[in-house]
């Protein structure tokens, strides 16, 4: 919802001043260091440096939108770099879970399954829904937005490492509106 909602202020204000800076790398270099960059939260996480946890969340997530804007403005806009954009970012977000779950592994197994269980079911309807709806926006597939999205998963997932005693209430509602998404979406979908 944030990403729908504020993605063209944030992309004015942050990403677009500096894209220029960035043109001799490739896009593809920047998904992967995004993607190296948000593996490193799990241990962050998991050997208590819970800021450092925060900041390399948030560097990955920045890295994570420059990446696209990057491939637009360079005119490299491809199916391999959406792709690779998508499984970069099931990967940090794999890496996060794994290591609020290996803070408490016996009391923080069902809340993280939880939590993959319906990122699977929405990552899924995401790409389903994306496949057959005729995209008309910049991106390179049809984007359908959605009450969880990117932001609000890093606000919760930043929530959860920050206040760790506040982990299952946050994992459960993170879970309860992740698949509300996933169903609404396909919903959504069914219905047009």
């Amino acid at each position: 919802m944030i990403d729908s909602y504020c993605r063209h202020v944030y992309q004015k204000a942050c990403v677009e001043p500096i894209i220029p800076f960035f043109r001799r790398l490739s896009p593809q270099t920047l998904t992967l260091t995004s993607c190296f960059i948000g593996l490193l939260v799990c241990p962050l996480i998991i050997f208590d440096f819970p800021l450092f946890a925060i900041l390399a969340l948030l560097l990955s997530g920045f890295l994570d939108t420059l990446d696209g804007s990057l491939a637009r403005y360079l005119n490299l806009v491809s199916s391999k770099g959406a792709a690779l954009d998508i499984v970069c970012d099931r990967v940090v977000e794999f890496a996060v879970i794994m290591g609020l779950f290996f803070v408490d592994a016996n009391a923080r197994a069902f809340p993280s399954l939880l939590m993959l269980g319906s990122i699977l079911l929405c990552i899924t309807t995401f790409l389903v829904v994306g496949i057959f709806t005729e995209n008309q926006s910049m991106k390179s597939f049809y984007y359908s937005p959605g009450l969880i999205e990117r932001g609000e998963a890093f606000i919760f997932f930043s929530i959860m490492i920050l206040f760790p005693s506040t982990f299952m209430v946050s994992a459960y509602l993170f879970s309860v509106l992740t698949f509300y998404t996933a169903i609404f979406r396909l919903w959504a979908f069914m219905k047009s």
